[in-house]
């Protein structure tokens, strides 16, 4: 019997990116199923971060196209994005460090606050209902992500760790569909990544979240992903399953040099 083909969520179809004569993608492609985790690997410079800045709208590539439940994205902002449920936590920390956890998660939910300026003077309709959703949503990420410690701290004030845990907050906060994680662990204790695995794990069966990760931890990307796509030099190498993957010689060349490969 023939499996099912699998449903196909976000498709990037041949997408190339070029800043002058620097080719940062070239012809990529690569998809993710609903409720799905998978993983973005390759070494530093391999176009990671470039692919997501292009699936959040942050870039638009030169050719190519990427779809996401059946809209195609391209050339859309990023915040028109967002109002389809792409959520995203950045490499590097990008919160308002004088803002408390809590405000910052609450800015986090922009895309559904839609009342007009005298409704929100007023306090009545659509902004009464949307707000009191607002911070239902918030309490529950902030209990879920283990965060009611600190939820009134100025988010400058937290150790790295617990900044990178309201980095992933905030834009579980979205509501996303899909989420998209660069580096979430990167710069973390052993105990803190442990956690932080966790919290993808959950949030993609608890609240059947797609997941786009990024992440040079290898053993994290074997234990969480079902499948993985490795970029090298701008340029897909190989994908599969994480023990197919690993077991790829092109991505061990690209990891550990030619010499890692040799008979």
């Amino acid at each position: 019997m023939q499996a099912e083909p699998r449903a196909t969520f976000l498709a990037v179809h041949s997408v190339t990116l070029s800043f002058g004569g620097i080719h940062a993608l070239q012809d990529v492609s690569l998809e993710v199923s609903p409720g799905e985790i998978v993983s973005l690997i390759g070494p530093n410079g391999a176009g990671k971060t470039s692919l997501v800045n292009c699936i959040s709208g942050f870039y638009h590539p030169q050719r190519g196209r990427i779809v996401f439940q059946g809209d195609d994205v391209t050339r859309w902002p990023p915040h028109r994005i967002a109002t389809l449920g792409v959520g995203r936590a950045f490499q590097n920390v990008e919160l308002f460090g004088r803002l408390s956890v809590l405000e910052n998660l609450t800015l986090g939910r922009h895309r559904h606050l839609g009342y007009s300026l005298l409704q929100a003077l007023g306090y009545y309709g659509r902004a009464q209902r949307d707000e009191v959703t607002a911070r239902r949503r918030v309490e529950d990420v902030i209990d879920f992500m283990e965060l009611e410690p600190y939820r009134h701290q100025p988010v400058a004030s937290l150790p790295y760790g617990v900044q990178k845990r309201v980095e992933m907050a905030r834009a579980l906060a979205l509501e996303p569909r899909l989420l998209l994680l660069d580096e979430p662990m990167a710069g973390m204790t052993v105990e803190e990544k442990e956690d932080m695995a966790r919290f993808i794990l959950d949030a993609n069966a608890e609240w059947g979240i797609s997941v786009l990760l990024i992440e040079h931890d290898l053993a994290v990307v074997m234990d969480l992903s079902q499948r993985v796509f490795v970029l090298n030099f701008g340029r897909l190498i190989a994908a599969g399953s994480a023990a197919e993957v690993a077991a790829d010689a092109h991505v061990v060349e690209a990891y550990l040099g030619e010499e890692a490969v040799a008979p």
